[in-house]
């Protein structure tokens, strides 16, 4: 007696275009659109304002906060903290509107199974 599971049937191209303009597939894609992309203008927008400030308003990003740490360190340790917010952000809108349409998607591929 053998415990592995038989081989799933190979997925045909066809299927797989037909995945593709179905209905939950293009709500899988704007679930996604509708983070990343508003999420990476907001970050390039903030990351381009540390710059342009650092270039053009040095006096301000020079100003004193605590002893030696100014308004530049400040701004810069905020990008990595900005990063970090953003993958733990997608990390959970993934596991709750991605994930699982994305895993059902899968599922239906590997068994076979149609709409």
């Amino acid at each position: 007696m053998t415990t592995d599971a038989p081989a799933p049937a190979p997925t045909t191209p066809e299927r797989y275009v037909e995945v593709q303009r179905s209905d939950e597939f293009a709500g899988l894609r704007k679930a996604l659109r509708g983070f990343v992309f508003p999420m990476t203008v907001a970050f390039f927008i903030w990351y381009a304002l540390y710059v342009i400030l650092s270039a053009y308003a040095r006096g301000f990003m020079d100003t004193k906060v605590v002893g030696h740490i100014n308004v530049a360190l400040v701004f810069g340790l905020l990008q990595f903290l900005s990063t970090f917010l953003i993958a733990w952000l997608y990390s959970r809108y993934a596991g709750s509107k991605i994930d699982p349409t994305a895993d059902k998607i899968r599922g239906e591929l590997e068994n076979g199974d149609k709409k």
